[in-house]
């Protein structure tokens, strides 16, 4: 009996053993089946990532390849980029000060027209306060002369005309003369112009507006009115008038 148990438990063992053995195999199958698909979940991925990174790669270099085009067409060299232009800003400008003491000039009123009557020998001072009753008068009194004066000229040269006419000599004398003519009535034009600037000038000064800038308001400046007593503007704002109308021009 007991050899009977000893050989059924050798016959378990072996069967075990067996089956143990057949198993075996099988588990190291299911173990390298396992990697595999672990391998094959894996590798997608890595090439899903490392596509985007390669196709990005590719777009990064097509523009340089594109910008690189156009310098092998022109001799090989590449384009200049546009040099930076320095702007000056021009700055405002500012309000003269006002000042709290002036230059006080004595004069007297004329009863008639209530106008100042200017001293022996005045000339406007920058000390006294810009474009007082006085300094008013004394432009106008500037420009009504130099009307006098143009008024008076203008009417000899139509005199002079007047005689050059009724003598008439050769040819030769006639075609200086004519030559003359038209330049004394280039002239006359000429003074009837400034003749009309200075009637709209002398209603500014009534107005109270001469001695400033008809563009900005600034004061154009005791210095440029007795150079230029019809000026309407500052330099700065005359010579961005001048180019204006320049530009309208062409």
């Amino acid at each position: 009996m007991a050899e009977k148990k000893t050989v059924k438990k050798a016959a378990k063992a072996t069967s075990s053993a067996t089956t143990a053995a057949k198993k075996a195999p099988a588990v190291k199958k299911a173990a390298a089946a396992k990697k595999a698909a672990t391998k094959a979940v894996k590798a997608p991925a890595k090439k899903a990532a490392k596509a985007p990174a390669k196709t990005a790669a590719r777009a990064d270099k097509a523009p340089a390849k594109a910008s690189t085009a156009p310098a092998s067409g022109n001799g090989g060299t590449a384009p200049r980029r546009p040099a930076k232009v320095a702007v000056a800003v021009a700055a405002k400008p500012q309000a003269p000060t006002p000042r709290s003491k002036y230059k006080i000039v004595q004069y007297k009123t004329d009863s008639n027209t209530g106008r100042p009557i200017l001293p022996k020998g005045y000339r406007p001072d920058p000390e006294e306060e810009y474009m007082s009753p006085l300094q008013l008068e004394y432009f106008r009194q500037q420009l009504l002369q130099w009307r006098e004066d143009l008024v008076e000229e203008s009417k000899q040269t139509i005199e002079n005309l007047k005689d050059e006419v009724r003598d008439v000599g050769d040819e030769a004398e006639r075609a200086t003369r004519e030559t003359e003519n038209s330049l004394e009535l280039r002239t006359r034009d000429r003074y009837r112009k400034l003749i009309s600037k200075i009637d709209s000038t002398l209603k500014r000064v009534d107005s109270g507006d001469y001695g400033y800038c008809v563009d900005t308001g600034e004061e154009i400046g005791l210095d440029r009115l007795s150079a230029r007593l019809t000026a309407e503007r500052t330099l700065d704002a005359q010579e961005r008038w001048e180019h204006l109308q320049k530009q309208m021009g062409d």
